[in-house]
């Protein structure tokens, strides 16, 4: 199989169908038998995605007329291309040779392909030029995506855009209830894998290097998960105490919850809920092989009264639906696939699960809330909205040494410390 035509079926689906990255890849990748096949297919595209915007534009120069929208295919191959010229260690002929062969079940652009292909490697310079002119090029980010984050945070918005561009770091959330995080950064050692221990969570390890998990010595036993940092934090602020009965309010894909149970195995009970039984199964997957044990449960948040049956929580961690801008490194076609237009569902969405949420928190309860964005209307803006219409709400400081102290809550800008965007707000019921 050639590897850049199966990158270009994967990339078609998110270019031309507006399906996720993850889920393009999880159909492609099992097609691929060699490990070291997958890792090339799966970096060239996510290099095209995070790379997309200039490419396109890029693609716009050098074609006489738009490619039609059936074919997407013959548009990925084109950025693959170009991409491989651009930023792969990939020899140019082999990158040009290799991209022409995989249109073979399209002979007519196969000319196309190859004349594109040259003629960038003749005019790369001038075209790069072209492109640091270029708003959406140069920033790799949708025009409205560029304006919100500027008018959102107008001193740090290059660097989130900067950091957006860029891979992330691989981070370990080490299972304390079969080990310390010592013992596992000695075994990482033994195995000749760098990594340090980060100061503010005391469950996570940086990867010096990503790796594939089968790599992770214990993965399979349960002794480490990969979380970002940022994710981490979560547990740790909760805090939840021998005997809570906690709720994990829109729970998937389960990293959260089981950081929880992880940091507090004597809970009276946990509940994780989400509307997605798909990716609920992801939940009992992932505590399954981390052994350990909660409540699952698919339903809508919104509706509590359908599944709540009266019961009332000392601890809600409340990861509501959001835009996702925080984590555009790990999820590059969020760029692609999100709308100026769905901000505003978002917020109301967030809004009702607050409500909803609030009323199954027992007084004297906590809640936290958190989101992987860096727009302030589904952060801060959020919870002094709710604060100003709930009397019996009180906003807990969380003072940290990471993340920026908000006139409500505390926020991680991407990038910052190695984290991922990140939101948190810690209320009590009084």
């Amino acid at each position: 199989m050639n590897l850049r035509g199966c990158a270009a079926q994967i990339l078609s689906q998110v270019i031309g169908e507006g399906h996720s990255l993850t889920a393009a890849l999880a159909l492609g990748l099992p097609k691929l038998k060699d490990g070291k096949d997958r890792a090339f297919v799966q970096a060239l595209c996510y290099g095209v995605i995070r790379h997309y915007f200039a490419l396109d534009f890029v693609l716009g120069q050098l074609l006489s007329k738009p490619l039609k929208s059936k074919d997407s295919d013959i548009k990925a191959l084109l950025m693959i291309g170009i991409y491989q010229l651009q930023h792969m260690r990939v020899k140019s002929h082999a990158a040009v040779s290799e991209t022409v062969a995989a249109s073979k079940h399209k002979p007519w652009s196969k000319a196309l392909i190859n004349g594109v292909l040259r003629q960038y490697q003749r005019d790369a310079e001038v075209l790069q030029q072209a492109c640091a002119a270029d708003l959406q090029a140069h920033h790799n980010h949708p025009d409205w995506l560029i304006q919100q984050l500027r008018l959102n945070w107008p001193e740090q918005a290059e660097q989130i855009l900067t950091a957006n561009d860029q891979a992330p770091p691989m981070a370990l959330r080490v299972n304390l209830q079969q080990g310390s995080r010592e013992a596992y950064l000695d075994l990482l050692t033994q195995q000749g894998i760098a990594a340090q221990m980060v100061e503010y969570c005391d469950t996570a390890l940086l990867l010096d290097q990503a790796l594939a998990v089968e790599q992770l010595p214990g993965f399979e036993q349960g002794l480490v998960s990969v979380q970002d940092i940022a994710a981490q934090l979560a547990a740790i602020l909760l805090d939840a105490k021998p005997g809570d009965r906690v709720l994990d309010l829109c729970s998937a894909p389960g990293g959260k919850t089981a950081a929880i149970l992880e940091r507090q195995p004597a809970l009276q009970s946990l509940l994780a809920v989400d509307i997605d039984e798909q990716r609920l199964r992801r939940v009992s997957d992932n505590l399954q092989r981390l052994k350990l044990q909660a409540d699952l449960l698919t339903a809508d948040a919104v509706q509590a009264e359908t599944w709540a049956n009266g019961l009332q929580f000392e601890k809600i961690l409340l990861d509501v639906p959001c835009s996702g801008l925080g984590v555009i490194r790990r999820h590059p076609d969020i760029k692609l696939l999100r709308r100026a237009t769905d901000i505003d569902q978002l917020q109301i969405l967030q809004r009702q699960i607050l409500k909803t949420a609030w009323r199954l928190l027992a007084p004297g309860g906590i809640l936290l809330y958190a989101t992987c964005s860096v727009l302030k209307q589904e952060n801060e803006l959020q919870i002094s909205e709710f604060l100003n219409d709930h009397t019996d709400a009180r906003e807990l400081p969380i003072t940290a040494s990471w993340g920026i102290d908000r006139p409500h809550g505390r926020q991680i800008l991407s990038g910052d410390l190695q984290m991922d965007g990140f939101y948190y707000a810690k209320l009590v019921k009084c």
